[in-house]
């Protein structure tokens, strides 16, 4: 059995009512996590915390928050296996994806080391004599950010930590599904140095989800907002944000489509496709959902593909025999599985995978989908490639776009510039041009269009999102006023 508790002031702590909620491993059904359900009252107490710290962190130079962003990197290594008990028993995930997990947050962590000296301003010539015109960056306040389950070694850390390095304070409202796993961020952030009250972790009951998070965008002392997850939700947090004018950066759900035109490197694009659409049992923004194929080469392609599928099997975490892991749960299983049945029921066909136990579902192939089918335009969240066929580049682009989502796509093509050309017209925020769309690095802009959300995390970008543009003057020399 795991305990999280509440982090607020760098004290581990009990919901002020001593409640607790439980969450179940995915796999067993059995209790795995026993966690504090904060109040609305622990909720303030995390926002005054990050309020009160938040004077001193801001003032704090570069030099002390890359020490203290470089040690979390480490230690996220060095805790690996922590985080790998944690993430099997709450998300049933496989060893692979923990590993993954790590090593990109601990990059995200030591790019924001880096960013620490990045946060600049510009001096702006003026029109009155006599005067010194700045542009300059500062850190607007308390960060509430929002993690997910399905990456939450990576969105957790991607939540706080330009955050941190831009001189704003955090609290951190970790999952439902995966609170030790968020709570263990809180531990490596506190071990590496992080100051009292820069950092607040609370978790919640499901049931009390949007009252902790209304309680906490209407705090004075929260200025941001960040929240990655499901569109639906981030309608919602979007929303209450606008009635406070508190800008948000919302990373939400993906459909993404992966384009294999005709003169694609077919054995590149079948492991790139197969990495997309099953790593972390499709459980990522960014998963190859639609696989958009030259009918020239589509019979080929869905071979190939075929074959891959049924090479990876799903199972239990930690067990070498199982390339993939578990689903979050049975219901999201017995859900992608619904459509799955749809697509075949009204004429697709299943070249591979559609088997479902309980949480565990194998990696699946679906050809000829069609519009008809919800599985054409329904996140899936889950190991399923649709493979959907095109005759010419402008029905090839038409399909690309036929999605309320606009997250991350790909096109494979060896004429890399005719490639470029189609990947220009994907309405997208990421696309890769002979790549995966499962793809991640710090320092890029990641973020997308249309349902998929706004602004950008990583990088210079994402100093953007967390500080305020102030103009500041300087006057030297006597002026003269109109009055």
């Amino acid at each position: 059995m795991l305990h999280a508790s509440l982090l607020i002031e760098n004290h581990d702590r009990q919901a002020s009512d001593g409640a607790v909620f439980e969450r179940s491993n995915p796999i067993t059904g059995e209790v795995c996590t026993r966690a504090a359900a904060a109040t609305l009252a622990d909720a303030l107490d995390a926002a005054n915390s990050a309020a009160a710290a938040f004077t001193s962190w801001s003032a704090s130079t570069p030099a002390v928050r890359r020490a203290i962003f470089n040690r979390a990197a480490d230690l996220i290594i060095e805790w690996r296996d922590r985080f790998a008990e944690a993430m099997a028993a709450e998300t049933g995930a496989a060893a692979s994806w923990v590993h993954f997990n790590c090593r990109i947050a601990a990059d995200m962590l030591r790019e924001a080391a880096s960013m620490t000296t990045q946060i600049t301003g510009e001096v702006i010539p003026s029109n009155q004599i006599g005067t010194t015109s700045m542009a300059v960056r500062q850190a607007a306040g308390v960060v509430l950010s929002i993690a997910p389950w399905n990456a939450p070694v990576i969105l957790g850390i991607r939540a706080l930590a330009m955050p941190l390095a831009c001189g704003n304070t955090v609290v951190l409202k970790g999952s439902e599904l995966c609170p030790m796993t968020h709570r263990l961020l809180g531990d490596v952030l506190r071990e590496a140095g992080l100051p009292a009250g820069a950092l607040n972790v609370i978790f919640n009951a499901p049931e009390a989800a949007a009252d902790v998070v209304q309680a906490l965008i209407a705090h004075r002392a929260v200025r941001r907002i960040n929240f990655t997850g499901s569109t639906r939700i981030g309608k919602l947090i979007a929303e209450t944000g606008a009635r406070h004018l508190k800008p948000c950066l919302l990373e939400l759900g993906g459909k993404a489509p992966f384009v294999v035109l005709d003169d694609a490197d077919l054995d590149e694009a079948v492991k790139a496709a197969a990495f997309g659409a099953f790593f972390n049992q499709g459980q990522i923004c960014m998963s190859t959902e639609r696989i958009v194929v030259d009918e020239t080469v589509a019979n080929l392609f869905v071979d190939k593909l075929g074959a891959k599928a049924a090479s990876l099997k799903a199972g239990l975490p930690g067990d070498e025999r199982f390339a993939l892991g578990s689903m979050i749960g049975a219901d999201a299983a017995a859900r992608v599985k619904v459509l799955v049945d749809d697509a075949v029921a009204k004429g697709a066909v299943l070249v591979a995978g559609g088997s479902v136990n309980g949480s565990i579902m194998q990696p699946t192939v679906v050809d000829r989908v069609t519009p008809a089918m919800r599985l054409y335009s329904e996140e899936s969240f889950g190991p399923v490639a649709a493979i959907i066929r095109f005759s010419d580049l402008e029905e090839a682009v038409s399909i690309a776009n036929d999605s309320e989502y606009g997250l991350s796509a790909a096109v494979f093509g060896r004429d890399v510039q005719r490639a470029l050309a189609v990947a220009g017209r994907i309405e997208s925020g990421i696309c890769h041009i002979n790549g995966a769309t499962v793809h991640d690095e710090p320092q890029m802009p990641f973020g997308g269009v249309k349902a998929s959300g706004y602004g950008r995390f990583g990088g210079k970008a994402a100093i953007n999102e967390f500080t305020e543009l102030r103009w500041i003057t300087i006057q030297s020399v006597p002026q003269q006023y109109p009055i």
